[in-house]
């Protein structure tokens, strides 16, 4: 047996992660690093949150990650000249030197994740080394590479989680040292979250890192569409080129486990008493005379037994469950495995939106995918919609479907905490 080439093609299975030399803000040309950064591009949806971050700081990143213009060529082009113009002012900067970057989140309850933002290489589906679990719309991943394209950076790293083997391995001993060192960052952002950062430049420290990963997959957490739009760009520069690297923060969950919660959906011009009368016959409804938190523990004990949801906008709450099992054998396609068939997000998309609504999950005229709750059920009653509030997926069905090359329905599940834009980015050419 040829061992020595069982290990090259061991380790080219495994992640390979790469230092690079990080853009950040100069404290000193801003107002706060806390003023300039901002949730990720997709979770920035409402306008009067996007208005806000704008206002914040004219050097918010969010004028990068979502600039406002009339057309895709010309919000491209802005964010492209602003990039050139903060390069320019000396706005951002790039560090010195190539490192891996050490980041930091905590709350004030006891939370605190840690993990390495790099240059992750672009594996094909193939290897399995990095495995989505959601499918992507096509127009949001052509628009995020538009971008990409425009500006030759990444904005902002994805998050992936792997499974190391606990506090001994050598890449969460480098980031606990790291972390006992004074930060090349620090600041609390208006969530109370904060943040600090760490560069990792000395070679042995990078090496043990990188020996270690190499032996891992990762599970993309947050970010499949940016994923999906760093393959489709490798596929148009020829290889090798900075192109075949993508910015990514990896977290060890063993070490430092996410929180998963649900991605609700807003039907527009859905209002809640024509969906609730779609489902007479065919689903259980039961109003509930509760507030929003008592509401969701309704939903979660229901979802314990099977799928549930919550539907609102109408000043009320309406736990919708026990769907018709001849309904579902009808709409959910029979040669997906068990675990996908009875997903809440598989009932949601394939029977309710497809056969019980007639709403189309990718078009963003009839339906939004909001991170927060309560923002759900307030733009439902202000627009005579219905939010349809989701119960999360524990993170162990997601990763088994992941590695059986089952992708879940798009925007099935968010991670958490998710980095926050605008600390470190990747300049494409440097």
């Amino acid at each position: 047996m040829n061992t020595a080439g069982h290990s090259e093609a061991m380790e080219r299975r495994g992640l390979e992660l790469t230092p690079f030399r990080g853009l950040r803000y100069d404290p000193d040309r801003v107002g706060s690093l806390a003023a300039v950064t901002s949730p990720p591009y997709d979770v920035v949806v409402r306008p009067d949150g996007l208005h806000h971050l704008q206002d914040s700081d004219p050097h918010n990143i969010v004028r990068l990650i979502l600039p406002q213009a009339t057309t895709s060529d010309v919000r491209n082009e802005q964010a492209a000249g602003t990039l050139r113009r903060w390069l320019s002012e000396g706005v951002l900067a790039a560090d010195p030197e190539p490192g891996l970057y050490v980041y930091e989140q905590h709350d004030g309850n006891g939370m605190l994740q840690r993990g390495v933002i790099g240059a992750l290489r672009l594996s094909d589906p193939s290897e399995g080394v990095v495995l989505p679990h959601e499918d992507v719309m096509p127009h949001v991943v052509a628009d995020r590479a538009a971008l990409m394209r425009a500006t030759s950076a990444n904005l902002e790293p994805l998050l992936l989680t792997y499974r190391g083997t606990g506090s001994k391995e050598a890449a969460t001993t480098v980031v606990e040292r790291t972390a006992e060192q004074p930060p090349l960052l620090s600041t609390t952002t208006e969530d109370g979250y904060g943040h600090r950062l760490w560069s990792v430049t000395d070679p042995a420290e990078l090496a043990l890192v990188q020996a270690d990963l190499a032996q891992h997959q990762a599970l993309i957490a947050d970010g499949h569409h940016r994923w999906a739009t760093y393959r489709r760009l490798r596929a148009e520069h020829p290889s090798p080129s900075p192109w075949d690297y993508g910015l990514v923060l990896l977290v060890d969950t063993v070490r430092y486990p996410l929180r998963v919660r649900a991605i609700h959906r807003l039907l527009h011009g859905v209002p809640v008493a024509d969906a609730l009368a779609a489902l007479d016959g065919l689903f259980r409804v039961r109003h509930l005379d509760a507030p929003l938190p008592e509401a969701l523990e309704t939903l979660a004990d229901a979802a314990c037994a099977g799928n549930a949801f919550l539907l609102a906008g109408d000043g009320a709450f309406h736990l919708v469950d026990r769907p018709d099992p001849a309904l579902l054998a009808r709409t959910i396609p029979a040669d997906r495995p068990a675990a996908w068939r009875t997903l809440d997000a598989t009932v949601l998309h394939a029977t309710l939106l497809a056969h019980v609504w007639h709403v189309p999950e990718d078009s963003p005229a009839h339906i939004a995918y909001i991170h927060d709750t309560a923002a759900t059920v307030d733009k439902a009653e202000r627009d005579d919609g219905t939010a349809v509030l989701m119960h999360p997926v524990r993170e162990e069905v997601v990763r088994d479907l992941a590695r059986q090359g089952v992708t879940m329905p798009r925007k099935s599940t968010s991670f958490g905490p998710k980095p926050a834009s605008g600390l470190v980015l990747r300049a494409l050419d440097l």
